[in-house]
């Protein structure tokens, strides 16, 4: 049976519709041109960019000159303390310090050493004062401080404070042992009590011994003192014409005699002895 249809196109032969059409086909509206702004638009970013490009890279050429300006500034500024203008005063310095350094010595002159006289350079005064110091002391046998007071006292040698000093400090003596001969002179001449004696050698109106050498003395002097207080209540019957009772409280008082109740008992039992 023959077919009508016209044969099938070969592969890849174009189609029908597919081969030019020249002119146009009657009746047919004529077609509109195509535009062409997609070219013009896409060309014309372009140069936009490129305009942009060109003003970013002249702004970056003036920053970077303006910051190499700024660290040429900032070196130059930072620069400038480290002048030899500042380093000046440092070496003027050094001069000043090795001055001081010179002036140290100058200080520390005159030694103490230089300043004592020497043996042959005391003065007369100083000398005599000594010899003064050693005749309370060898005679009267006075304590430290007392020979000083009477050195000095403007009622015995007024010699100065320096010379006295002197002499106290250069006398060769036993305080001790003066305490001790001050102490046997009361009990012998004055018949004093113990207590009395101690007392005696230290008040600051009497000997001024202190109190270990006043100490040192009763604790080694000899004496009876039952028998002082014996002379003493003859003293006061036959000079004041006391009563027995009166001597007893005389004797054994802490403001009179300072015996003790015993040694002051036994001179009032002895007294017609």
């Amino acid at each position: 049976m023959n077919s009508t249809l016209p044969p099938s196109p070969e592969p890849g032969a174009p189609g029908p519709s597919s081969a030019p059409q020249f002119g146009i086909p009657a009746g047919a509206p004529a077609p509109a041109p195509q535009k062409k702004r997609g070219k013009w638009f896409i060309a014309g970013g372009c140069g936009c960019l490129a305009i942009i490009a060109l003003a970013i890279a002249g702004c970056s050429a003036i920053v970077a000159t303006s910051s190499g300006d700024g660290e040429d500034s900032s070196t130059t500024a930072e620069a400038a303390p480290v002048a030899p203008e500042e380093e000046a005063p440092a070496e003027e310095a050094a001069p000043e310090e090795a001055a001081i350094d010179e002036e140290v010595p100058a200080e520390e002159e005159a030694p103490a050493e230089e300043e004592a006289p020497a043996e042959g350079d005391v003065p007369a005064e100083y000398t005599s004062a000594l010899n003064s110091a050693e005749s309370y002391s060898e005679m009267l046998h006075m304590s430290k401080q007392g020979i000083f007071d009477q050195l000095t006292s403007e009622y015995g040698d007024q010699f100065s404070e320096e010379a006295a000093q002197y002499a106290v400090d250069n006398l060769e003596a036993d305080w001790n042992d003066n305490a001790l001969k001050s102490a046997e002179s009361y009990s012998e001449t004055l018949h004093m009590s113990k207590q009395g004696i101690y007392d005696q050698l230290t008040s600051e109106y009497g000997e001024q011994f202190t109190e270990e050498q006043a100490q040192y003395a009763i604790d080694t002097i000899v004496a009876d003192w039952n028998q002082n207080a014996l002379e003493s209540a003859k003293s006061y019957r036959d000079t004041m014409d006391m009563s027995p009772e009166a001597i007893r409280d005389q004797l054994s008082s802490e403001y009179g005699d300072q015996f003790t109740q015993e040694e002051a008992d036994y001179a009032v039992e002895n007294l017609d002895g």
